[in-house]
């Protein structure tokens, strides 16, 4: 356990769903020719504009549509709101549901803590000799102060950089010369269909594929995340902040999601080459 809480890999940040299904319906319209790419942009801010809390969207340029996910707390009159709001662009927007409540969630356990939060280291970076690690944003705008244990004695550091919501990462300090901090990762772009990996704290590591780029996420209760990963890939509450990867490439941080590991999930992460660039930092 020791060895566990002082090495402070990567673990992962939570968030959990389930396979979505179509709509009562969907199957039974006429299928609309694909959206121009004018149309998908207009469709896509149309989606932002209509201010629906329980979604997630993103342009699948492929297929012609904006793919719109909704949680179980969207009414069937806040999708047609959103169909409303796009107006004629309406036809490119396709809707699926998935069980359980997009949120991003902080929880108890064995990771990394403070303020009585817990959630999950990402990836150990640093910017010449100072050492650092990413996790959420939604976790360091909560803590101030991290420790390694849940008793709070084994002082980690403190949060540096913060940015929730819009984008969801954070940067925190080792002030503890006697915390090891293993690397190994190098920072890539994640593509559609890859397999992958997430490690959290709370339910370890767990596999699955991205199944979007680019999303856009309106968490339940409050804030808004853009150019998100998306994948099938299931979390719980604890497990935000922790890292997305396939083998040593480094992908996303856990943001937020829906479900959890026993039924399954859908999650998002944000992407890890964009916090490198924010806080001018390398992995290693």
């Amino acid at each position: 356990m020791r060895n566990r809480r002082t090495r402070l890999l990567a673990v992962v940040t939570g968030l959990v769903a389930a396979t979505a299904v179509a709509l009562p319906g969907a199957q039974a319209a006429p299928t609309p020719a694909p959206g121009s790419a004018a149309q998908l942009s207009r469709a896509d801010a149309a989606v932002l504009g209509a201010d629906v809390g329980g979604t997630a969207w993103h342009v699948d340029r492929a297929a012609g549509r904006v793919v719109v996910t909704v949680d179980s707390t969207v009414t069937d009159a806040a999708i047609a709101r959103i169909r409303r709001a796009a107006g004629a662009d309406a036809t490119a927007l396709a809707f699926t549901r998935t069980p359980g409540v997009f949120t991003p969630l902080l929880g108890a356990g064995d990771a990394i803590y403070g303020s009585g939060y817990r959630c999950s280291l990402g990836f150990n970076v640093r910017s010449g000799s100072t050492y650092y690690f990413l996790t959420a944003g939604h976790c360091g705008n909560a803590v101030k102060t991290w420790y390694a244990n849940s008793g709070q004695s084994t002082l980690i550091g403190p949060t540096v950089g913060s940015s929730f919501p819009g984008n969801d990462y954070a940067l925190v300090r080792y002030d503890n010369a006697g915390l090891s901090h293993t690397g190994g990762f190098t920072a890539a772009d994640a593509y559609v269909g890859e397999s992958v990996k997430r490690s959290g704290s709370t339910t370890g590591t767990r596999s699955g594929t991205v199944t979007g780029l680019d999303a856009t996420v309106h968490y339940s209760g409050g804030g808004t995340v853009r150019g998100m990963i998306q994948t099938n890939v299931c979390a719980e509450p604890g497990d935000s902040g922790g890292a997305l990867y396939d083998g040593t490439k480094a992908l996303g941080i856990t943001s937020g999601g829906s479900g959890n590991c026993s039924t399954g999930g859908t999650t998002f992460y944000q992407p890890v080459p964009e916090a490198l660039a924010k806080y001018r930092v390398s992995l290693y």
